[in-house]
């Protein structure tokens, strides 16, 4: 794949991330994409620059930040190499907003080739609705009540819906639960989210199978062509998701001035 072809499968993941990660609070500013989600993910709580607005940068800033700090939140803009104006960065820097929380957008530009990896032994992929699933997110990682409630609302109202896994396996011991993620489709596209294994049943391979099955079941339904979204510190992630043949398309981090540091 030449560097045009990757730069346009990075276009179209991002506006599908954008469409799949839309929460109920969510307008508009100038051309800019405001969200105001109270949850933990800051893409549903950020600024997305998508246009370059007839304002002066100031001023659209000022806007923003009146909206956030009604809403409880810290002022957040997420910057992407679709950012605009293209020399918002270099403003924010020049102003002394640190960059943070880089990350990676991946895509796997086929899916046909995932079809008849079967899982393993004695692992099932049960379905799972969008409030049991953000509960059981929620108590593994330690999250708040309002954050819970927050991505069960997001997820379950979002314009691109959300299915939600479990890996699991049955034992002596009862079910024992190897790994979770959701895949959120739309049209050709499938993105994968909150891929998450438990501290004990880490390094074992449960991601992987869980992956592939998630490809699966989008390719059944459809999909051809994944995206996903990963921190660019979190090394073994970013190892995981190449071997299964995701190579990254662009990458983003964001912004926010020293005080909303959060």
């Amino acid at each position: 794949m030449d560097a045009a072809e990757l730069a346009e499968l990075g276009r179209q993941a991002e506006q599908a991330g954008l469409n799949a990660t839309s929460p109920p609070q969510e307008s508009r500013i100038e051309g800019w994409l405001i969200r105001l989600s109270p949850g933990q993910a800051k893409r549903a709580r950020c600024i997305n620059a998508l246009e370059p607005g007839s304002l002066p940068v100031e001023e659209l800033l000022a806007r923003c930040a009146r909206s956030f700090h009604a809403a409880g939140l810290p002022l957040v803009v997420r910057i992407t190499p679709f950012t605009q104006p293209p020399e918002l960065d270099a403003l924010l820097a020049a102003k002394g907003w640190p960059a943070y929380d880089a990350a990676e957008v991946l895509v796997r530009p086929r899916l046909d080739d995932v079809m008849g990896w079967p899982l393993p032994r004695g692992q099932v992929l049960h379905a799972v609705d969008a409030l049991d699933f953000a509960r059981q997110m929620g108590e593994l990682k330690g999250s708040s009540a309002l954050e819970v409630q927050s991505q069960a609302e997001r997820q379950s109202q979002s314009p691109v819906p959300y299915q939600g896994f479990w890996l699991r396996r049955n034992t002596i011991r009862g079910w024992e639960l190897l790994a979770c993620g959701q895949i959120a489709r739309e049209g050709d596209w499938v993105g994968l989210y909150d891929i998450y294994t438990p501290a004990p049943f880490r390094g074992q391979g449960h991601a992987r199978s869980l992956c592939l099955a998630l490809l699966q079941q989008a390719c059944a339904q459809g999909a051809r062509r994944a995206y996903l979204q990963v921190g660019e510190a979190n090394a073994p992630a970013l190892a995981l998701y190449r071997g299964l043949g995701f190579q990254q398309a662009y990458r983003y981090h964001f912004r926010s001035p020293p005080q909303d540091l959060r």
